[in-house]
């Protein structure tokens, strides 16, 4: 697994504004891994196109702007950490290469690991720079819950690109946005599928927000349909799933389904292959990564997958995301890639739609992210009252000779 964080350098930012002004060179830190950065870029360098318009005659700006991202960089689910994150510094790097525009833009990190405990001092360290205007992120849902009072009491904007609990849009949290599908709309989708194959299916989770929300959302669904479940919950930190699987081979149930994130999910596949289970196994957006195909080797194939996300590796309106995304990181996109691209154009056209009235504040870049009718190529980024976007389809997808591939919309898969 990859174990480096990247740090974009950024500028000052001047006393008691959120407008920056002067220079400053943008660099990549950390490294790690072996997932290159793309090229550091002087921010001297004129902005660009990106999210749409407010260009300026005469060429690059010294004004300057971050956009924050909080996400697990370290740990054991850094993985789809590094898929975003890669992903929002191509997108503001993109910017940053096209001249004509107003300002520049960096990107300042914060990782939270994953782990909500670590969230609210993740938050705070970009809360607290005054040069970040946006943030995307959290990405995962235990440390969105654990942050969004605090980014909501500093006006904060954020777009999730992963964050798929479906309470966090009920919790007060009123500057939090996701471009994805809810927990329950995917794990009611995963749901149908399973109930039209299997009378009866055991259903285990993590015990995390996330793992244990996409569970309750299955397993509420399954009932629903009249399928037996059978349940437990298994600790994040659970490192011999020996018990658990023997437990579920034990049971007789047609199909297994596990909520919870992909390194801990290919331990459970490689304990439920050393105890002979020959059903379904199956889990969410979590565990679909090239951790849980590294991880669980051979044991990991014929599992299932349910998400809320694009393939960019085949998607057509991908193509171009695809080649430069190969180009700057000399590896494919992956899972919630594309949508961290989007998440930040999306946010790139708010800070600019901020810039055309005149001032580029938090609370400025609010009201735009609020207002945003942008077209990425995942979605329409459009958000409800709620800070929901328009409901997206939810994928199946299948681990086969150790490539994770996409069958399609899982309402079409028999």
């Amino acid at each position: 697994m990859h174990k480096g964080f990247f740090t974009v350098t950024a500028v000052m930012a001047t006393a008691g504004a959120v407008v920056l002004t002067g220079c400053s060179s943008g660099s990549s830190g950390g490294g790690g891994g072996g997932l290159s950065s793309p090229a550091g870029s002087s921010s001297c360098t004129g902005g660009g196109g990106l999210g749409g318009g407010g260009a300026t005659s005469g060429g690059a700006s010294n004004q300057s702007y971050k956009i924050g991202f909080q996400g697990a960089l370290s740990g054991d689910n850094q993985q789809l950490g590094i898929n975003e994150i890669n992903a929002v510094k191509l997108a503001v790097q993109q910017f940053n290469a096209k001249g004509g525009q107003p300002f520049k833009l960096s990107v300042e990190t914060s990782d939270d690991a994953g782990d909500a405990a670590k969230a609210p001092a993740a938050a705070q360290q970009l809360i607290q720079d005054s040069a970040v205007v946006g943030v995307v992120g959290p990405i995962f849902s235990g440390p969105t819950s654990a942050t969004g009072k605090a980014y909501a009491a500093a006006n904060m904007a954020l777009i999730s690109p992963s964050a798929t609990n479906e309470d966090l849009t009920k919790s007060g949290f009123t500057t939090f946005h996701r471009i994805v599908p809810t927990d329950g709309v995917e794990g009611a989708a995963a749901a149908d599928w399973l109930a039209s194959k299997f009378k009866k299916v055991f259903v285990v989770d993590d015990t995390t927000v996330y793992g244990k929300g996409v569970a309750d959302v299955v397993a509420a669904g399954l009932k629903k349909k009249g399928v037996t479940v059978l349940r437990q919950g298994v600790p994040q930190n659970t490192q011999d799933y020996g018990a658990i699987a023997q437990k579920v081979t034990s049971s007789g149930a047609g199909a297994m389904f596990y909520g919870g994130y992909d390194a801990q999910a290919a331990l459970f596949a490689k304990a439920l292959t050393a105890a002979g289970y020959k059903g379904l196994r199956m889990t969410g957006n979590g565990g679909k990564s090239e951790v849980f195909t590294k991880g669980s080797g051979s044991a990991g194939n014929g599992w299932y997958f349910s998400c809320g996300c694009q393939d960019a590796t085949t998607a057509p309106e991908a193509k171009a995301f695809k080649a430069a995304y190969q180009q700057a990181y000399h590896t494919p996109p992956s899972t919630y890639s594309p949508e961290g691209y989007d998440a930040t154009n999306a946010m790139i056209q708010a800070i600019e739609t901020a810039a055309k009235s005149g001032s580029v504040t938090r609370q400025a870049v609010e009201a735009a992210v609020n207002k945003l009718d942008y077209k990425g190529i995942t979605t329409t980024v459009k958000f409800a009252p709620s800070g929901e976007v328009a409901q997206a389809t939810v994928n199946l997808y299948e681990q086969k000779n150790g490539k994770i591939v996409e069958l399609g919309d899982i309402k079409k898969q028999k």
